[in-house]
């Protein structure tokens, strides 16, 4: 009977011991996952923060006005070195890179620029809009009504191809024509 208690006895010793190992592992465990699922909230929140930062082209905006929002990421790829301004005739224009040095050197200084100047698209063609491909979707249909045949949502479920694979020229003439007032008037309609 002594025998059987201490069987018994180094059972439950060996139990414990093991349950605490599983106690400590599991709480390094939760500690691990912690960390990692805070992480990304931390990344998520200094995005949306940069993107607060971010003009944010509208649908109405003129080329002149994009190209004043496009201001200060120009500046920043040119204080970078990823090109250098020159003027000429028509006012401030920008080299862009011809060699491969110099592609490299525009794509690092286009991941530094590009998250705190590159203007945000409109709100109704952002994807990170739930509504944005209802928005596309309403907007193919208004040209559809318009007499434009071959127009239809592209495969990022956001932007418009037009012509098709014919690559119909009355299609995409008519249909670069029509988008803005097709935009605006699904937009006009959502509200």
């Amino acid at each position: 009977m002594r025998r059987n208690y201490g069987l018994l006895l180094a059972a439950i010793v060996l139990t414990g011991l093991t349950a605490c190992g599983s106690a400590q592992e599991e709480s390094k465990a939760a500690e691990v996952a912690t960390l990692q699922s805070a992480a990304p909230a931390v990344s998520a929140e200094k995005e949306a923060k940069a993107d607060a930062e971010r003009p944010r082209e509208r649908l109405d905006t003129t080329p002149e006005e994009y190209e004043a929002m496009l201001k200060p990421y120009n500046d920043c790829m040119a204080e970078q070195g990823a090109y250098a301004k020159s003027s000429g005739g028509g006012g401030d224009r920008v080299a862009r890179p011809a060699t491969r040095e110099e592609s490299e050197k525009a794509d690092a200084a286009n991941r530094i620029c590009e998250p705190k100047y590159m203007p945000l698209p409109p709100w109704e063609r952002d994807p990170a809009n739930p509504e944005a491909a209802d928005f596309s979707r309403a907007v193919v249909k208004c040209l559809k009504d318009k007499g434009i045949k071959f127009v239809e949502v592209s495969d990022d479920g956001i932007s418009i191809a037009l012509g098709g694979d014919q690559n119909d020229s009355e299609s995409i003439s008519k249909g670069m024509e029509f988008i803005p007032d097709c935009e605006r008037k699904v937009a006009a309609a959502k509200k």
